[in-house]
């Protein structure tokens, strides 16, 4: 572990562009996590919303992955990727920002809540799309797997401290003051962005439409095996896996009657699972392989979902918490062999059509499995709907061990792909 933390931190010292996206990131995640705790609790304890209101609620912030993820997408190619970051977080904060205004006047509404988590879905739509481009810029091609590792582990860590905290916070403060927290994250990651002097290639002029540009990206995004594989794979996962995320609230808090504590807890182990993925990709896959590594990497994070179904009151807890680290730390592996490759491989004028078109199939997902959880738990009982989304995470690896890459050792090896034309 040490000597891992130190090349991680070679990476920071000798790369200024970089560190600062480092910390635009952490700093991001950190505010989100506390977010992501405090928003479904809002709904559940401050407004009494109904199962379906909360489990949906999660949803709305990758709704407009789906809706508008492929416009963005070229358009985050067209611009610089900079001043779209900075104008992304303006609204996010602008945004969140009217929710414990709204709580302070008593006037605070479901609706609002959902309006609001669908404009902070919508701005980092605009955020993810222009880091993950500047990642590329700021990276060379044997550098992505190190500092993809070190983005996924920092942001885990962040992501477990904001979690943990937001659990403690929502009991003392109340979940709508608690989202102070992430307006501040979010102004240090603006100033951070702000630091940033990358070299950013002007878009080629012409008279192409959005809709070619869109399509482009879309195609391209199926355009190769290794391409959908690791795109179906990230599908199914999400659709499953977010719908038992977006149900844990509604398991802890009304069917085992358990402290807002508990759930941010078990999100925080989730995330301290990711960090040790993250610092732990790189030797991993320079031993095993970055095929292996990515085939393997979601059988045990099913069983780690599973483990929230045999939870009881109490100390009965505690085998979920143990399942929410070990699926923290097989996602990361997933999602920093996946998106290390689709960098490798995309020229940079396309990376954001890539990634648009990408997220859109595969954090539409989110979106969706977050309603579908929501229906499930109001019709079927929320034990039962967490099940299902058990079963339907588990056809994420099914499609990684028996698919096209079942046999590839070295993802990198593949050829790079051309560029559409």
């Amino acid at each position: 572990m040490a000597e891992m933390i130190a090349r991680s931190r070679g990476l920071l010292r000798r790369n200024p562009n970089f560190r600062a996206l480092w910390f635009s990131a952490t700093s991001g995640v950190f505010g989100t996590a506390v977010a992501a705790v405090a928003l479904p609790l809002i709904a559940a304890v401050e407004l009494a919303a109904s199962d379906f209101a909360v489990a949906a609620l999660a949803g709305m912030t990758f709704l407009p992955w789906l809706l508008l993820g492929l416009p963005i997408g070229v358009w985050v190619d067209r611009w610089p990727r900079k001043p779209v970051i900075m104008w992304s977080l303006v609204v996010r904060i602008a945004a969140l920002g009217t929710l414990p205004l709204a709580y302070w006047l008593g006037v605070l509404s479901v609706a609002q809540l959902f309006i609001v988590a669908f404009v902070a879905g919508l701005s980092s739509v605009f955020f993810n799309l222009s880091e993950q481009a500047l990642v590329q810029r700021a990276l060379t091609g044997d550098e992505l797997v190190e500092g993809n590792g070190i983005l996924t582990a920092s942001g885990a860590s962040a992501d477990a401290a904001g979690r943990g905290l937001a659990g403690w916070l929502t009991v003392v403060l109340g979940a709508s003051n608690s989202l102070l927290v992430q307006i501040g994250a979010s102004l240090a990651s603006l100033g951070a962005v702000s630091a940033l002097h990358l070299t950013e290639s002007p878009a080629p002029r012409g008279s192409r439409r959005i809709l070619r540009e869109m399509m482009d990206g879309l195609r391209y995004t199926f355009s190769t095996a290794p391409l959908r594989a690791i795109l179906f794979n990230a599908a199914l996962w999400n659709l499953g896996g977010s719908m038992v995320a977006s149900l844990v609230v509604l398991l802890i808090v009304r069917t085992l009657s358990e402290s807002e504590v508990w759930l941010g807890l078990l999100m925080a182990a989730s995330s301290l699972g990711g960090a040790l993925g993250g610092l732990s990709v790189k030797r991993l896959t320079d031993r095993l392989g970055s095929g292996p590594v990515w085939r393997w990497s979601m059988v045990p994070g099913v069983l780690g979902y599973a483990s929230l179904l045999a939870m009881t009151e109490g100390l009965g807890m505690v085998p979920g918490l143990f399942g929410m680290f070990v699926t923290g730390f097989s996602v990361a592996l997933n999602i920093v062999v996946g998106t290390s490759f689709r960098q490798r491989v995309c020229p940079p004028g396309m990376m954001g059509r890539l990634g648009a078109a990408a997220r859109m199939v595969s954090w539409g997902m989110l979106g969706i499995a977050s309603i579908l959880g929501g229906v499930l738990a109001e019709v079927l009982g929320i034990r039962t709907a967490v099940l299902i989304g058990v079963c339907l995470a588990a056809l994420a690896p099914l499609v990684a061990l028996f698919g096209p890459l079942r046999s590839v050792h070295r993802l990198e090896d593949l050829d790079r792909q051309p560029e559409p034309q």
